[in-house]
């Protein structure tokens, strides 16, 4: 049974494999705090009614508290250990959802996929508001394939050997303003991701969508071409890598090779 990958825009993609959907870092809106969406429609009503949804750190574009409360009751959401505590109006949200805290390595069943969490190399913090840390992951989704959902997260030494062997890697290679610092990966670092990775295929995220108010003509091109980019990258430094470079909306059915 092939692996189903569709990206609704930013960080948001759906994992559908063995029958199990996974939605990641979901934000349904036209604006967050400073940001606004400037491309792709918002994903559909289908969309919000996942197995299970992934959150990898609690920036307020990736845990998202409007978006998680258009979940359907009992949705299994998978968070950073501490989360509950750390971010205001989360218990509220979460009280009707199942809620599963995680640690990096550890693991929980969904439907007939073993979700993974896996470090991210990016500050996990609920910035602004406060000091408490709660580390950023990853996640492997594990069925008929092995998807790895990246977050937020840099290079860092232990990567490959954390994640594992990986069929398909979704790699956030932008962001959602003209620099990115520390914690996070471009295009060039995303293609050296998929040289330690070394996965079959690569969904390029995080990019493309998001922009804050009042800056669409402040270097442009850092909102329109990492996706281009990185598959430019991809194809010099990890050639025998298939990168699908999605639209909005657009999905990929991948053939399980193993």
């Amino acid at each position: 049974m092939p692996v189903e990958i569709t990206w609704w825009g930013h960080a948001t993609a759906s994992v559908l494999d063995s029958g199990t959907t996974v939605l990641t870092d979901p934000l349904f809106t036209r604006r967050c705090a400073h940001l606004r969406r400037r491309r792709g429609a918002l994903p559909p009503q289908a969309a919000w009614r996942p197995d299970a949804v992934l959150v990898s750190h609690l920036h307020a574009d990736h845990l998202h508290l409007r978006s998680l409360a258009r979940l359907a009751p009992g949705t299994r959401l998978v968070l950073p250990r501490g989360a509950l505590g750390a971010v205001p109006g989360l218990r509220r949200v979460a009280a009707r959802l199942d809620v599963h805290e995680m640690l990096a390595g550890e693991s929980v069943e969904v439907g007939r996929v073993t979700v993974r969490s896996v470090p991210a190399a990016h500050d996990g913090r609920r910035l602004p508001l406060g000091p408490r840390r709660v580390p950023a992951l990853g996640y492997v989704v594990e069925g008929e394939a092995r998807t790895y959902y990246a977050g937020d997260t840099d290079l860092y030494d232990t990567m490959a050997s954390e994640t594992g062997p990986v069929d398909t890697a979704l790699l956030p290679v932008g962001g959602w303003g003209p620099r990115l610092g520390h914690g996070h990966l471009n295009a060039q670092r995303a293609a050296e991701a998929l040289v330690r990775l070394k996965p079959h295929s690569a969904v390029p995220v995080h990019y493309g969508t998001y922009w804050p108010v009042g800056m669409s003509a402040v270097r442009p091109h850092e909102f329109h071409a990492p996706g281009d980019e990185f598959v430019r990258c991809a194809a010099r430094v990890a050639p025998e890598v298939r990168v699908h470079r999605l639209e909005h909306g657009q999905s990929v059915r991948l053939a399980v090779t193993g």
